[in-house]
């Protein structure tokens, strides 16, 4: 591996350093820029696996407020363009309510049922739990199977 590259990981590996980073890119990526956090922590926990529980906490925490912020985007955009009753495409949507956004972190669709929660004034509080939920599965799971993963598929894949 070469050095500047090793330099970069150790510095990244730093809870100081590593977990401010998780958050950002957890809370970007689930706002308006498409990014995956899962890289981001997958390295992180990597190099520091016994700090795998703060680092899947820190990144739901991030991931759950960018979720929010554009849930409250969707909300505010229906309060400039206030319809009366919910588009058709959406009343699926307003008939299964907060539980839905369980699936928030599904990639694509996750940050439009955020966006459309917000628009249809579901109620914040279960909105938050659900989509958390959801957020902290994925990143168990997620991070967990990449964990499991014997690391000489990760040298062959990687050519390291």
């Amino acid at each position: 591996m070469p050095d500047w590259l090793n330099h970069v990981l150790q510095l990244f590996s730093l809870s100081s350093v590593g977990l401010p980073a998780i958050f950002v890119v957890a809370f970007v990526s689930a706002t308006i820029l498409p990014m995956a956090t899962e890289p981001v922590l997958f390295g992180f926990v990597k190099l520091n696996p016994d700090l795998f529980w703060l680092a899947v906490a820190v990144a739901t925490v991030g991931n759950t407020l960018g979720g929010m912020v554009t849930y409250f985007m969707g909300y505010g955009a229906h309060e400039l363009l206030a319809h009366d009753k919910p588009p058709v495409h959406l009343r699926w949507l307003q008939r299964l309510g907060a539980p839905v956004l369980l699936l928030s972190w599904v990639p694509l669709i996750g940050d439009a049922l955020c966006a459309m929660a917000g628009w249809l004034k579901l109620a914040w509080k279960p909105v938050l739990l659900w989509m958390a939920a959801g957020k902290l599965i994925r990143f168990v799971v997620m991070t967990g199977v990449l964990l499991w993963i014997p690391e000489s598929f990760w040298q062959r894949f990687f050519l390291v």
